[in-house]
């Protein structure tokens, strides 16, 4: 064989895995289509991230829980997923336009602090949320909008030149009709777009869409830095774009969150960035449904905000709500309500003993049945959630299954689904990392009533801990924890 020969010699590809085939809805085109990474075996993944001025209400978390399935399902079908969540400590301001004060300036003044301090401390707020609802983010980078200004004064800069951006006495806009394909992302294209609507009245705005890239400080903002249009700060859209950008590459995959993110935001940075780079950005777009309570969409400016630690507080398990998510597909509006999530916890509970009993029987040894077949397909037909819990049900009740058969559906259905379904086969301790917020309190005002003697109270928290699926035992060296179900 010649050294051309050998050169252009294929390579064995034998024994190597390719990734089972996963399809999406698109809201880009609208449709549901068969996923293709740009790059064979890799997925690179945005998802929008917190605004960390206050804690995020269930609503958030919602797409969260969303963002993370998909990443599952991903990996579960032989895809390496690359993820980047941001975190938004500077630029959004209230009200999502560009009028108005800066939400991390808000959270400063009312908690009478420096919006370093806010961010510091929402943001740990927010991954501690994650942890407790079994997100895994070791392999996700949360980069900060204050870590890369000089990435978003570069992208803006790129827009300025090549013609796309204009300014005016309070910032640097971009010109939508400059982008012809603005609005493409949910049908919006040619809809004209009315200022006082979702858009704001700007003196010397060329069209009610376009939208601030850089904006000029004002003498009072506590977060400002230089630029070549003077002392300022970013525009909120422009920090994901130029994240996605810097981490990612210039052409992504897939971009994630919330439906109402569709119209304007989301639009904006197709526009941005497929202005600078005169390549598509995003290929796959999907976007979660609303949360609402009585009807009304959960927000923290209607005053009917719910958060993780208030579903700890009344002893409910941090992965009652991952359930209750589960149980509706992403793209269904979701209404909360307690009874609701009541139920979704009692329904994982009854699902944590049968895990339990079937380790037992099956010694947990798998085998591969037909049910995991359905499972999969279910999960991998645009993340049907519904359709798997139903298939994981059914068979886990049937008679038609071996127990192996049964464990090996649960294997999958906790790969999948992220419910700790196959830690059920040990009911000993439990590690300290896995252990929610609130269980933790609870053993420290138990054990403070136990040193202090008061064995009433002492007993009183030992049954709160019990009714939120843990068990508690005095050991030589301090209390024990176990969970018999979650």
């Amino acid at each position: 064989m010649s050294w051309l020969a050998r050169i252009f010699k294929k390579k064995n590809t034998e024994g190597v895995r390719r990734p089972a085939q996963v399809f999406f809805t698109n809201t880009l085109s609208g449709n549901k289509e068969l996923f293709i990474p740009q790059r064979p075996g890799i997925v690179t993944m945005y998802s929008c991230g917190p605004t960390v001025y206050s804690q995020q209400h269930i609503g958030n978390l919602r797409a969260a829980v969303f963002a993370d399935t998909l990443a599952r399902v991903l990996k579960g079908a032989g895809y390496h997923v690359r993820r980047v969540i941001n975190i938004t400590d500077v630029g959004h301001l209230a009200g999502d336009g560009d009028r108005g004060e800066d939400k991390m300036a808000i959270g400063a003044a009312r908690e009478h602090t420096t919006p370093e301090a806010i961010a510091e401390r929402y943001t740990r707020i927010y991954l501690d949320d994650l942890d407790d609802l079994n997100i895994d983010t070791k392999d996700i980078q949360f980069p900060r909008a204050t870590e890369y200004i000089k990435e978003q004064v570069a992208l803006a800069k790129t827009l300025e030149e090549k013609g796309f951006a204009y300014r005016l006495p309070d910032g640097l806009y971009f010109d939508t009709e400059k982008f012809p394909s603005y609005g493409k992302l949910g049908g919006l294209q040619g809809v004209k777009q009315e200022a006082g609507a979702r858009v704001e009245v700007v003196k010397g705005k060329r069209h009610p869409a376009d939208f601030v890239l850089w904006r000029t400080a004002k003498p009072t903002d506590l977060q400002q830095w230089d630029s070549p249009w003077g002392r300022g700060n970013p525009g909120w859209h422009i920090e994901c774009s130029a994240m996605s950008r810097s981490l990612l590459g210039q052409e992504i995959d897939i971009h994630t969150g919330g439906m109402e993110h569709i119209g304007v935001h989301h639009n904006n940075e197709i526009a941005q960035s497929e202005a600078a780079s005169g390549r598509t950005f995003v290929h796959y777009w999907l976007h979660n449904a609303h949360l609402s309570i009585e009807g009304a969409k959960l927000a923290k400016s209607t005053g009917n905000a719910i958060y993780l630690s208030d579903i700890t507080k009344r002893g409910l398990h941090p992965l009652a709500l991952r359930y209750f998510f589960l149980q509706a597909h992403y793209h269904t509006p979701l209404s909360f309500s307690w009874d609701a999530l009541a139920g979704a916890g009692n329904a994982l509970e009854r699902l944590h003993k049968m895990a339990g009993d079937i380790a037992e029987e099956s010694k947990c040894a798998s085998a591969p049945s037909e049910a995991r077949d359905r499972f999969l397909a279910a999960m991998r037909d645009d993340l049907a959630t519904p359709q798997a819990l139903g298939v994981l049900w059914d068979s886990l009740k049937s008679e038609d299954y071996a127990p192996e058969e049964k464990w090996g559906l649960l294997e999958d259905a906790d790969v999948h689904l992220g419910l700790s379904l196959a830690e059920s086969r040990a009911s000993g301790t439990v590690a300290e990392a896995d252990i929610p917020q609130a269980i933790r309190d609870m053993l420290s005002r138990r054990e403070i009533a136990r040193v202090s003697k008061d064995f009433a109270e002492a007993d009183r928290i030992r049954g709160d801990i019990e009714r939120s699926g843990y068990r508690v035992d005095d050991g030589p060296d301090g209390p024990v924890l176990t969970r018999d179900a979650i």
